[in-house]
C-alpha cells in the first residue's frame, strides 16, 4: 500500500506549517511586543524617580496637611480641614496671594514687553548682536543665590553701588532701604526679578522671530506696510505660540518664586515680600508647623494645577490642535 504526501516547494508537508497569513501575523505581533517592553524599559527609570521623588511627597503633603504635625515621625493629630481653613483668616497668606497677583500682572505688563522690544531690537542687523544677546541672556544662566547676594550688595543701604550712582547724578532722595522699606521692597524685588528672567524671555521671542518667514514681512514691505504695521499684523501673530509659552512659563514662575526672595529678603521686611512658597518654608522648616505648610503646598499647587489647565484648555487649544493634526497627518 502506497501513501502519497502533500508536500510544499521545499519537499516538506504543507499540513505541518502555517498559512503564510497567519505566520506573518504571529511576527506582527511580537515585533509590538518587543517595542512595548523596549519603551517600559526604557520609561520605567523615569518612573520610578517620578513616582518616589515627586508623586509620593505630593500625596504625603496631602496627608499631612490634615494633621498637627511637627515635622518629625508620623502625623498623627488629626485636625481635618483645620489648616485649610487657618489659611482663609491668615493675614501673611493672604498676603502672598496678593503679592502673587501683583508680580504677575508686573511680569506680564512690563517685563515681557521689554523682553520682546529687545528680541525685536536684536533681531536686526547691527553689529555686535551676538554679543549684545551674550550679555544680555547671560544673568539667566546666573544661580538665584549668586543673583541674589550681587543684588543684596548693589542695593545695600548708604554703602551699595545703587545709592552711590544716584549720588553721583544728584538723586540722592532717591536711595535709601531698597528691601528695607516695606513700601520699595516689591519694586525692587520686581527690578531683580527683570534682570535675571528677561533675557530668557528674549532668547525665546528671538528663537520665534526667526522662525517668521522673510518673504511675508518683504511683502509687506513691498504693499507698503511701515514697520508698526508689519510687526502688528505679520510678525506678532506668527509669534503668537511662542508669546502664549512664554507667558505660561512667567506666570507659573512667580507663583512658584522662592529662592531668589529668600536669598535677598527671607520675605522681610515684616512679610512684606513674601511669597507662598516662602511661606512654606518658613512654617515647615523654621517654625516646625510641616501640617501648616503642607497646607500651604496644597494650595500653591492647586493654585498651579488650576491656572495650567484653564490655561492649555482656552489659550493653548489652537496650538495644542495644530500640533496633533501634524502629528496624525504624519502618519506618527
Amino acid at each position: 500500500m502506497t501513501t502519497t504526501f502533500l508536500t510544499g516547494d521545499r519537499g516538506g508537508p504543507a499540513l505541518d506549517r502555517p498559512p503564510p497569513a497567519a505566520h506573518a501575523a504571529r511576527e506582527r505581533a511580537r515585533r509590538r511586543t518587543l517595542h512595548r517592553l523596549t519603551a517600559v524599559a526604557f520609561q520605567l527609570p523615569a518612573l520610578v524617580l517620578f513616582t518616589g521623588l515627586v508623586l509620593l511627597p505630593m500625596l504625603f503633603a496631602l496627608y499631612a496637611a490634615f494633621f498637627r504635625w511637627g515635622g518629625f515621625g508620623m502625623p498623627s493629630d488629626y485636625t481635618g480641614a483645620d489648616n485649610f481653613t487657618r489659611l482663609l483668616t491668615d493675614p501673611v497668606f493672604l498676603g502672598d496671594l496678593w503679592r502673587c497677583l501683583l508680580l504677575v500682572v508686573l511680569s506680564l505688563a512690563l517685563q515681557l514687553p521689554f523682553a520682546l522690544a529687545m528680541a525685536v531690537l536684536l533681531n536686526q542687523r547691527l553689529r555686535g548682536r551676538a554679543v549684545y544677546r551674550m550679555l544680555f541672556f547671560a544673568p539667566y544662566v546666573l544661580s538665584e543665590a549668586i543673583t541674589g547676594v550681587l543684588f543684596g550688595m548693589v542695593f545695600a543701604p548708604g554703602d551699595g553701588l545703587a545709592d552711590h550712582v544716584l549720588g553721583a547724578v544728584g538723586l540722592d532722595g532717591l536711595g535709601g532701604e531698597w528691601f528695607a522699606d516695606p513700601s520699595w521692597v516689591m519694586a525692587t524685588l520686581f527690578l531683580v526679578m527683570t534682570w535675571k528672567y528677561f533675557g530668557f524671555h528674549m532668547m525665546l521671542y528671538l528663537a520665534g522671530l526667526q522662525s517668521v518667514p522673510a518673504e511675508l514681512t518683504e511683502a509687506a514691505l513691498i504693499d507698503g506696510a511701515g514697520p508698526w504695521q508689519r510687526f502688528r499684523n505679520v510678525i506678532l501673530p506668527l509669534l503668537a505660540p511662542t508669546l502664549r509659552i512664554s507667558v505660561f512659563l512667567s506666570v507659573i514662575g512667580s507663583i512658584q518664586l522662592f529662592d531668589l526672595v529668600w536669598v535677598v529678603t527671607q520675605g522681610g521686611p515684616d512679610h512684606h515680600s513674601e511669597t507662598m512658597a516662602v511661606t512654606m518654608f518658613q512654617y515647615g522648616f523654621k517654625r516646625y508647623q510641616a501640617g501648616y505648610a503642607s497646607a500651604v503646598s496644597v494650595v500653591m499647587f492647586a493654585v498651579c494645577l488650576v491656572f495650567a489647565l484653564a490655561y492649555q484648555r482656552f489659550v493653548l487649544r489652537r496650538d495644542l490642535e495644530g500640533a496633533t493634526t501634524t502629528m496624525r497627518g504624519d502618519g506618527t
